[in-house]
């Protein structure tokens, strides 16, 4: 795979139902380079959360391979900030290395370290409805970054915000995953918030082309 940490090949996912076969992913072919940050833009309906659902593993494939380098980690961050009303700042961050058993003195003190860095530290005690829209979703990247991924795959993270935060967000976020070294893949139906990555790939009629 060179310096590619994710290759697609021929990849194809189909749905059925009463109605027939609904052909979601027709023979998409992508490489994504180490510490690359990607966006793939396209309308509503066209397959893009499809291939994030299959890339994390909540979907199967119909056909095509997907080679991850190195058995790479990935982290998935929603629509919606999902962050828990009655857990801290702190306490949402910290909720994923709880679920994995991984709550160590060295993981607290690595999340406490990024919430400073990316400032929110003084919101560590406050609870999510002391934040705005924005720092909620800032939140929510760290409590992704906290369980170390190698990956970063974002559905619309910004979606719900109005349209001047969501660009001054997506400047914001890129720039917090550029500085940790993340490899990430965006999707959005904003072509002025794909700008802020390196590479644009516009996902139209089930079909990859390469701005």
């Amino acid at each position: 795979m060179e310096d590619n940490i994710l290759k697609i090949s021929h990849l194809k996912k189909r749905y059925h139902d009463e109605s027939g076969e609904t052909l979601a992913i027709d023979d998409l072919n992508l490489e994504i380079k180490e510490k690359e940050i990607v966006a793939i833009v396209g309308p509503s309906g066209c397959g893009k959360s499809t291939l994030l659902s299959i890339l994390t593993g909540l979907e199967e494939k119909s056909e095509g391979n997907i080679i991850f380098k190195d058995n790479k980690k990935i982290g998935y961050m929603l629509q919606t900030d999902s962050l828990f009303p009655w857990r801290t700042i702190l306490d949402n961050c910290l909720l994923g290395l709880e679920i994995k058993g991984i709550k160590t003195k060295e993981n607290i003190d690595k999340v406490k370290r990024l919430l400073k860095k990316y400032g929110l530290y003084e919101f560590i005690d406050k609870y999510p409805d002391n934040l705005s829209g924005g720092m909620k979703q800032r939140v929510a990247l760290i409590r992704t970054l906290a369980m170390n991924p190698d990956i970063l795959l974002l559905d619309e993270p910004y979606s719900a915000l109005d349209y001047q935060t969501r660009l001054a967000m997506s400047d914001d976020l890129f720039k917090i995953i550029k500085a940790e070294g993340k490899t990430a893949i965006l999707i959005t139906h904003d072509l002025a918030e794909a700008m802020f990555t390196k590479r644009v790939i516009n996902f139209v009629l089930n079909k990859i082309i390469k701005f």
